[in-house]
């Protein structure tokens, strides 16, 4: 099964490196960020961990919890977090999933059905697919996919950026353009009649074309 935007995520029960838990309860009213590593102890991983323990609180501002995941077992886990310590400077502070039954990793559609066995003599190549992020909406819908290769170190900073976009699109009819960041002027919904537009922006708005309506972020007008 291929997950997209507008899909509800699997709802699962697995072991983390902070107890067991039921993945939909976790996450609560919030958001949450799930993101797949092929095998513990691999390099581009290690650097990926170590970031986003990091700016950990820039997703605690935001109301979103983070959580990994890979198929190694849990004692596996707690050796890579030593390693992201001594090599990133700072170890995991949000749970890992030991995967260790491949459950979740077929359910959102990383791996496929026939996956089995003991997963520490699998390779991280033949895990490949396991480089995903899954931004999740606090209605538990898949609100963005991000698919890398192994070789490409993951931008999550861009991941905050999207968050970004996600929280204010959610609570204004608005869309935001290309390269935006939080502050920047945004466009008015297409589903936003320009009469409703006036109501909401008594000010006008900037339309190089009737469809390309231009107005400051509402956060900024609040």
């Amino acid at each position: 099964m291929t997950l997209t935007i507008g899909d509800t995520a699997p709802d699962f029960e697995a072991d983390t490196t902070e107890g067991r838990l039921r993945f939909h309860d976790w996450i609560g009213d919030g958001w949450a960020v799930l993101f797949s590593h092929p095998r513990d102890f691999t390099p581009v991983c290690t650097t990926e961990l170590g970031y986003m323990a990091k700016i950990k609180t820039e997703f605690d501002r935001r109301d979103v919890k983070i959580i990994g995941l890979s198929v190694d077992p849990l004692d596996n886990h707690a050796s890579w977090s030593q390693d992201i310590a001594d090599t990133q400077g700072v170890a995991p502070n949000y749970p890992m999933i030991a995967d260790t039954d491949f459950a979740v990793s077929k359910a959102y559609g990383m791996l496929p059905a026939d996956a089995a066995g003991d997963p520490t003599d699998r390779t991280p190549a033949q895990n490949a697919t396991l480089r995903n992020v899954f931004v999740i909406s606090p209605d538990k819908t898949i609100a963005l996919v991000l698919i890398y290769p192994m070789t490409i170190g993951r931008n999550f900073d861009e991941v905050l950026r999207v968050i970004d976009a996600l929280q204010l699109t959610a609570t204004h009819k608005v869309a935001t353009p290309a390269q935006w960041r939080q502050g920047d002027d945004v466009i008015i919904s297409n589903s936003v009649s320009d009469e409703e537009a006036r109501q909401i922006y008594p000010n006008g708005w900037q339309a190089p074309r009737a469809y390309l309506r231009i107005v400051p972020s509402p956060i900024q007008l609040a």
